[in-house]
């Protein structure tokens, strides 16, 4: 598995949409377990700084909402649920991003196996 500092930021601006929408399909969820969620699948230690823009975008889009819900022992947390627009973006979104990854793999898999060749 890449290690988190592997994967380039420009990467992840281009993916993180669909994951997060991914994760929010599974049901409600808070800024800090959606990163939690991310770091667990492999993408590394995504901020704040660059999640809420994210899930601020989708909420004027009208694909989540968001519900402030009191903390079982803390502070409440801002919980984001995929609206019936956002769960069809989400399901839009990550078969045209299957699509786009199967076209750069069939791209740069050829990368992997090339050896040594010059012009």
């Amino acid at each position: 598995m890449q290690s988190e500092q592997s994967w380039p930021s420009e990467w992840l601006r281009g993916v993180l949409e669909v994951c997060v929408l991914r994760i929010l399909l599974d049901g409600p969820s808070y800024g800090y377990a959606i990163t939690q969620a991310l770091a667990e699948a492999g993408l590394g230690d995504v901020k704040g700084g660059t999640l809420y823009p994210l899930l601020g975008r989708l909420e004027a889009a009208g694909q989540v909402e968001v519900e402030w819900r009191p903390g079982e022992a803390g502070p409440g947390r801002k919980f984001f649920a995929l609206t019936t627009a956002g769960r069809d973006h989400a399901h839009e979104i990550a078969s045209r991003w299957a699509q786009f990854t199967t076209t750069t793999r069939a791209l740069t898999d050829g990368a992997i196996h090339t050896t040594g060749r010059t012009s």
